[in-house]
């Protein structure tokens, strides 16, 4: 696993990227390291034509504790503003590039993290982890999109009575008001997440065309949306990997996609 900074660990092989969060003793709280690394690596990972799925989570016990307390002091308004739009920048390269994005809560997902969790196209999570939002504790408004995606997965009453309890909610429930897309057991998580993101990365090119009518569903009007819809699927029926899908059904066998 390459080493792209001594707190982020990036993996790419045979089309997917592994992104980890690497600071275990600190449950992978977000320092101004890792916040750098992913800032330039993140971007570069999405627009890297070698990859077709990405995996996000995190070394040791923890996926992402969020921002690293200690350090922080008075705030500066420059810094401030410059630190979310520099975190934005990545975010939204997760949340809008082509390749499906996964995420892996190994276990505590808080503040930010909770936040970075919620970025994932799909979000899988073991039966050992939790989800915490922490902000209001702190005297401050969420972040990393949280109070966007997150009523977007479980209805804004549900993602309210969670922003302002700071409550932690145990990976069980976030699986039953659908924060979570699966729930693994811990024993096995890392393995069956690996597993589950391979098989997005050696997935039809239809996968990625679907992720864009998903996240232009949050931007567009229905019949905007539908307009779009039409000429994607015209993009998908003239792919090799359509071709190849249809050959593959009509002779009973497995699918071999190239993305293409």
């Amino acid at each position: 696993m390459a080493d792209d900074g001594e707190h982020l660990l990036i993996q790419i092989a045979d089309g997917l990227a592994e992104i980890r969060l690497n600071r275990p003793e600190r449950l992978n709280a977000l320092s101004q390291n890792m916040l750098q690394s992913l800032y330039q690596r993140v971007p570069e990972v999405c627009a890297d034509p070698t990859v077709r799925a990405i995996l996000i989570t995190g070394a040791g016990r923890a996926f992402c504790a969020g921002g690293d307390v200690g350090p922080m002091g008075p705030p500066d308004p420059n810094r401030t503003l410059g630190g979310m739009s520099a975190a934005h920048y990545w975010v939204k390269a997760l949340r809008f590039c082509e390749k499906p994005v996964v995420t892996a809560v190994n276990g505590a997902a808080a503040g930010g993290g909770f936040g970075i969790a919620l970025v994932g196209d799909v979000v899988l999570a073991s039966d050992a982890a939790f989800f915490k939002a922490g902000f209001t504790d702190l005297g401050v408004a969420a972040d990393y999109g949280l109070a966007y995606t997150l009523p977007r997965a479980c209805g804004e009453p549900r993602a309210a009575e969670i922003l302002f309890s700071d409550r932690r909610v145990p990976a069980e429930e976030a699986h039953r008001l659908g924060i979570v897309s699966r729930l693994i057991p811990a024993a096995s998580f890392e393995a069956d997440a690996k597993a589950f993101a391979r098989k997005l990365a050696g997935a039809a090119r239809g996968a990625q065309l679907t992720k864009r009518l998903l996240r232009l569903g949050e931007v567009q009007s229905f019949t905007s949306y539908l307009a779009v819809e039409a000429t994607t699927q015209l993009e998908a029926f003239q792919s090799q990997d359509f071709l190849e899908g249809v050959a593959a059904f009509k002779a009973k066998r497995p699918a071999v996609f190239r993305g293409l």
